[in-house]
């Protein structure tokens, strides 16, 4: 029995996960070959490459021309007309610049340049406008991939699926599948960790499924998981879609059982937690155990992934020392694998954890580390640090922590010593009443301290908040930024979110209690993937949140922040990279600097001609959003036939030459010149 383990995008490019690493090491452990394929990482190597986004540059180029030549633009095409024109300076620069931004993450001295770091992000991110703008109406990016209708159901995943929409199809059908068919598996499972993996992994199966017809297709993780143990029946089976089964749950001791009873030609309904189609119920699955017992699984493997391929300078492993949640009680939380809250907690015994970091550390060159889990109690990280110090393994970690006030001076100390570099603390709030609402358990006191005292050690002490908590007030939310602001000194960098509810939460389950007057899915919705709520009472205005997000705006320029998973975000390798390299302060350094223009590499300004004016699409937008107001919060239903019927209500945009400037990286902009005579003249940019 030959199994291949895929990994599918859309995730962070810049180091592993845990995943396919904890199943490959169980399987291979038990006499199982296992093949792992991280499809995140090598899928967006291959498309964001010169070739590929030459094409897409093209591609962008032909469709504007189309649209130029149409009498005038209804609603969707106005939409797709910004998104274009928004994205053609960005296409002209990123097949130019690509190969030497990628080259500038891989490069430890080029990546530590501030500067050059700062013009390959930029450059990676114009890329990704590129691919969003060519296949619109997808937005995708490291930890998103959005289409309106994609995940209603299987035939509208199926839509989106076509190579004209999906970026990744060209991969798949020219790379996965002959190396799978090479390999003569018997089955391939997809890993499905985040909501953002779910249309990927559908299109990848589906792809699959006619190229490997013999193949057994299976699925599971935590992005599976939630979706499908909230469905049965006839729903439960149109969610399997391409699949043959899905595996619930944690899916170590499932896989393998899947694999054997496969194997042994038994009848896979007798094989807990794995969902399969029935005759008479649709589809259905034999319950069993939900959690492995940590103590008795091996190491994760990363044996098989291309480490050299990751867009890092260093290999920054993860590692799993616990798993669950310690605390596991805060109300907005649906995390991994539960039905609701987070998994029990579990810990993996200390000198167990020490014996894996020291083999990891030998066997793959490497002396950094990410502690991967929900969050590890203070008393045991306390303790592995002490166990770290005491076998004399220098490595370099950061992991996730609850803020408690048993992280003294003298603990924190002790943890600089064994290694750490960062902690990611879950603050959630700055305000006492919103903390209890949330069942936290430290009040921002503590919390506060915890900051100092890591920060006072040499730790890089990260902050993750987040706002719109039911029933949180405007006052309330700024305590949240004036906690931010009073630590400035202190915080390496931070997050401040917003509040969004999941069908896992406690808040969820107990909706009234948090000033909730009803939730409700949409009809249409076939797998049951969106929630909405209605308060019993506003809690704010909107001038009241349109402050708060100045305020945030004005509290962000004290540190060179970026989005996941870039250097300046919460929890990334280049984030923990920048800190031992710099220092826990490196990200408000930066910010005190001079401040300098990104530049995309390969940019080069130009002028064209359009027949329509980009800049009054702006009034589609506004119209998209009363769209999906009245369909979601009015109709409380939504499919594409609904959507098209309120698009065309909505008023058309007129042919009016204009002649633009365009540049990567920056709005495009009138030049107030007259447009050449004909406005298809000028098109190729290039």
């Amino acid at each position: 029995m030959r199994l291949a383990l895929v990994y599918p995008p859309t995730c962070d490019p810049t180091a592993p996960y845990l995943a396919l690493p904890m199943l490959t090491g169980f399987l291979r452990a038990n006499g199982l070959e296992a093949l792992p394929i991280d499809a995140n990482l090598e899928a967006w190597d291959d498309l964001l490459a010169p070739a590929p986004l030459e094409a897409l540059g093209g591609r962008l180029e032909q469709r504007l021309k189309e649209l130029d030549g149409r009498r005038a633009l209804a609603h969707a095409e106005q939409l797709e007309y910004a998104a274009l024109a928004r994205a053609r300076g960005d296409a002209f620069a990123a097949p130019r610049g690509i190969a030497e931004a990628k080259a500038i993450l891989r490069d430890e001295a080029r990546f530590y340049d501030a500067d050059a770091y700062a013009s390959a992000v930029a450059t990676i991110e114009a890329s990704l406008r590129v691919v969003s703008a060519t296949h619109h109406p997808l937005h995708v990016d490291f930890t998103s991939y959005r289409t309106p209708f994609g995940l209603l159901s299987m035939e509208e995943i199926e839509r989106a699926s076509h190579p004209d929409h999906d970026p990744f199809a060209r991969w798949v059908d020219e790379t996965l599948a002959p190396r799978l068919r090479e390999a003569k598996v018997d089955v391939v499972g997809l890993s499905v960790c985040f909501p953002g993996q779910l249309q990927p992994a559908y299109a990848f199966a589906a792809r699959l499924r006619r190229a490997l017809p013999g193949v057994h297709l299976t699925c599971g993780g935590p992005g599976i998981t939630q979706m499908l143990i909230r469905l049965e029946g006839q729903r439960l089976a149109h969610a399997l879609g391409p699949f043959d089964s899905a595996c619930v749950y944690e899916g170590e001791h499932t896989l393998l059982a899947l694999c054997r009873a496969l194997d042994e030609k038994r009848p896979l309904r007798e094989v807990p937690n794995v969902v399969l189609r029935d005759k008479l119920m649709g589809a259905r699955w034999l319950a069993g155990h939900g959690m492995e017992d940590l103590t008795a699984l091996p190491a994760p493997d990363f044996d098989g992934l291309p480490l050299e391929r990751y867009l890092a300078p260093a290999l920054v492993l993860p590692y799993d020392p616990t798993r669950g949640c310690y605390w596991g009680k805060c109300t907005f939380c649906h995390y991994g694998l539960a039905e609701v809250g987070t998994a029990a907690y579990r810990e993996r015994d200390v000198a167990c954890v020490v014996e894996h970091l020291t083999a990891l550390s030998a066997k793959y060159g490497t002396k950094h580390f990410y502690f991967s889990q929900d969050s590890v109690a203070p008393k045991t990280i306390v303790k592995l640090a002490q166990a770290i110090l005491d076998a004399g393994l220098h490595i370099r970690w950061a992991t996730d922590l609850k803020p408690e006030k048993y992280l003294t001076p003298e603990r924190a100390e002790l943890l600089r010593k064994a290694g750490a570099v960062a902690c990611a603390l879950g603050v959630e709030s700055g305000s006492e009443r919103v903390l209890r609402l949330i069942d936290k358990g430290a009040p921002p006191k503590v919390v506060g301290d915890v900051i100092d005292r890591l920060s006072g050690a040499g730790i890089a002490a990260e902050a993750m908040c987040f706002t719109e908590f039911p029933t949180e007030s405007h006052e309330e939310a700024c305590e949240t930024l004036d906690f931010l602001a009073e630590r400035k000194d202190k915080l390496a960098v931070y997050i401040v979110g917003e509040f969004g509810l999941t069908h896992g939460s406690l808040v969820a389950q107990t909706p009234s209690k948090f000033g909730i007057e009803e939730t409700w899915e949409l009809e249409g919705d076939r797998l049951g993937l969106g929630i909405f709520f209605a308060p019993t009472s506003p809690w704010k205005t909107d001038e009241e949140r349109a402050d708060e997000s100045a305020r945030l705006a004005e509290l962000s320029s004290g540190w060179a922040l970026r989005t996941y998973p870039w250097a300046g975000a919460v929890s990334t390798a280049h984030t923990v990279l920048y800190y031992e390299r710099f220092g826990p302060s490196v990200f408000r350094d930066l910010a005190a600097r001079p401040k300098r223009p990104e530049r995309v590499l390969g940019a080069r300004t130009f002028e064209a001609d359009l027949a329509y004016d980009p800049f009054a699409c702006d009034g589609a937008l506004e119209n998209e959003g009363a769209i999906w107001g009245t369909l979601v919060h009015e109709d409380r239903a939504v499919s594409r036939a609904a959507y098209e019927a309120l698009a065309k209500t909505m008023p058309g945009l007129r042919r009016k030459p204009v002649r633009v400037r365009f540049d990567a990286g920056r709005e495009p902009v009138r030049t107030g010149r007259r447009p050449s005579h004909s406005v298809n003249a000028t098109h190729r940019a290039g």
